[in-house]
């Protein structure tokens, strides 16, 4: 593509991204996001080929016969209400791209025009893949479940990464992204005043307590070389100054990038919460929710992915996140590369005020695009 073509290309995927931006819409709940895209989609003249237990979200095909390969993009936005004051803000209140999945949008919807209007693609089918609700982690199952991804011989995807330039592109074999586990903690005890706590059984002491003593799960069993985080990021207890409640509760997450410390982390997570609560006398409900596996890049894939995106931007080895991405889902079941992307955002994922940079949109869609022939290629 000329130069020339790119440029018209550059100012399309910004007025796609900002009207993406503009108009956000919660997981699994992508109703008008859905029908944009499929009509952006239909326009290039991609088979649309949704199935039809996918709610939300759109699957579209160009070309024929195998390899067949796919390429992902998430589309849902969170519940933020956006501080940015850009003449783009998001119109919906409450909700947000704080992530920048607008950015991936617009991303992969460049790729797919560069592809449709590609010469000489080579033989195959190029599957595009706008997945809903990853932020909810279900979407991933949900496109798996609904056959999605049914005979790929390899997928891959990319997160924009706002501490990367634009241009930069993460690549690495194996772990990039943490398994993501969630719980919640609800110690019962007996409530009582405040002047006289032994009549009672003092859920707040307890959750203090076994707060703490999580931390011991990172800092004394966990190999030091791999990391765990345990965060607990959300507590209630209590409604006066002068009186013991009855139940306290607390949630949070872990993180860990193998199963042996998911497995470790799990076991002794349950050890103390109950070993805590045995201890003051009351009882403790363990609400956990398993969420996504590690994202873990196929060694051979990347090897692949790496060399044809050397050619033509900037590779860097980029630090494994603790963050989770439901990307793993795809990752278990088929070869797969999951990158990270230069957005050079002012500040992290999930803020208020995350801006990026719209000069990584033509990166990003070259990204797919030169990735998607060579794995037609390679794996014909």
């Amino acid at each position: 593509m000329t130069q020339t073509k790119l440029t018209a290309l550059n100012t399309k995927l910004i007025k796609i991204r900002h009207y993406l931006h503009q108009n956000p819409e919660l997981s699994d709940a992508e109703t008008n996001t859905t029908a944009y895209l499929t009509k952006q989609l239909s326009a290039l003249g991609y088979r649309i080929v949704t199935p039809a237990a996918l709610k939300t979200g759109v699957i579209a095909e160009l070309g024929s016969g195998t390899p067949i390969i796919g390429l992902r993009s998430d589309i849902d936005a969170l519940p933020i209400q956006e501080k940015t004051n850009l003449d783009y803000t998001s119109k919906n209140a409450g909700v947000m791209h704080a992530c920048g999945h607008d950015f991936h949008m617009a991303a992969l919807l460049g790729a797919a025009e560069l592809l449709a209007t590609a010469k000489n693609r080579p033989a195959g089918t190029i599957r595009l893949i706008f997945q809903p609700a990853e932020e909810t982690h279900v979407g991933a199952q949900e496109v798996t479940e609904a056959g999605g991804i049914d005979h790929l011989a390899a997928i891959i995807g990319f997160h924009n990464k706002p501490d990367l330039n634009v241009g930069e592109i993460g690549l690495r074999s194996g772990g990039l992204m943490a398994a993501v586990d969630q719980f919640k903690v609800t110690f019962k005890g007996i409530g009582t005043h405040a002047a006289a706590p032994h009549l009672g059984k003092d859920p707040i002491l307890t959750a203090a307590s076994s707060i703490t003593a999580l931390q011991s799960i990172v800092s004394r069993n966990e190999d030091p070389q791999q990391a765990t985080v345990v965060s607990v990021t959300h507590i209630e207890g209590g409604a006066t100054w002068n009186v013991l409640p009855e139940t306290t509760w607390f949630e949070g997450t872990i993180r860990t990038f193998n199963q042996a410390a998911r497995s470790l982390a799990k076991q002794r997570f349950f050890e103390i919460i109950n070993g805590q609560a045995a201890t003051f006398g009351l009882s403790a409900q363990i609400d956990w929710l398993t969420g996504p596996d590690v994202v873990d890049n196929d060694p051979k894939l990347t090897q692949i992915v790496t060399a044809e995106t050397a050619k033509h931007l900037t590779v860097v080895q980029p630090t494994p996140s603790n963050a989770g991405e439901d990307f793993a889902y795809f990752s278990q079941k088929i070869p797969s590369v999951f990158a990270f992307i230069g957005s050079h955002a002012q500040s992290d994922w999930h803020h208020a005020d995350y801006i990026v940079d719209d000069k990584g949109l033509i990166p990003a869609a070259q990204w797919y695009y030169f990735n998607a022939l060579r794995l037609l290629t390679e794996l014909s």
